[in-house]
């Protein structure tokens, strides 16, 4: 299914990526606009958490729509140095080095915002979700270092940033039409009336296990590839 989607993704980018290469737009250019873009997410959460107020999430809509916006940037530069004959090693490495920096750089502004605000549950989720990334990533080099394929798991960056990045509009959007809850049960003392962070916090979960489910499937994967050599 994740293949289905993305080719879909890629179908309906083929215009734009035509273009792009028609103006010369470098594969490493986009890699590095995607990075400036998450720089500028980041900043929106940090000024958030001195800012904004705790039931505020304006910032995190703000960020979470940037945090979108950089990931094009990282499907249109693998498809321009696909289409415009510019696949280059070091541009591999590159995009790879500069992907883990601008989902260091998500991470860090989500963490700041959460920990200023005294969400700590969710804060915590969110650095467990950053462990569990960057393990889904250095996993997968280290196995290609070694000769082996590993493009296993469900939660690879593309699913990462768009789960948070539409849980983080959802949750501002929520908290704009709302008093800043949500009610689940009517009357329920313990689950009435819940802060529409839970609308933040609960996908950020998902990412944070499994990210970490995929890491370690991704490192059995490749035991298993060894054994049958």
């Amino acid at each position: 299914m994740t293949d289905r989607i993305t080719q879909i993704v890629y179908r309906m980018l083929a215009p734009l990526v035509r273009l792009l290469v028609r103006m010369h737009v470098t594969p490493n250019g986009l890699t590095t606009a995607g990075l400036a873009v998450n720089f500028v997410a980041a900043i929106v959460l940090i000024t958030g958490g001195e800012l904004g107020a705790r039931g505020d999430m304006a910032y995190i809509g703000w960020a979470s729509a940037l945090i979108l916006f950089a990931g094009l940037f990282d499907i249109l530069d693998g498809q321009v140095a696909r289409g415009g004959g510019m696949e280059t090693t070091f541009g591999g490495i590159y995009d790879s080095v500069v992907d883990r920096y601008s989902e260091l750089i998500m991470f860090l502004g989500m963490c700041y915002y959460l920990v200023s605000h005294g969400f700590f549950l969710t804060s915590l989720l969110s650095f467990v979700a950053m462990i569990g990334s960057v393990m889904v990533s250095y996993t997968r080099a280290r196995a290609e270092g070694a000769g082996l394929t590993c493009k296993t798991g469900i939660m690879q960056r593309p699913a990462r940033i768009v789960l948070i990045g539409a849980a983080g509009i959802v949750c501002a959007a929520s908290t704009a039409l709302t008093d800043g809850y949500v009610k689940i049960r009517s009357g329920d003392p313990l689950f009435g009336d819940v802060e529409t962070i839970a609308l933040y916090a609960i996908p950020i979960g998902l990412v944070a296990f499994f990210s970490n489910v995929t890491a370690i499937g991704r490192l059995r994967h490749c035991h298993a590839q060894l054994a049958g050599k």
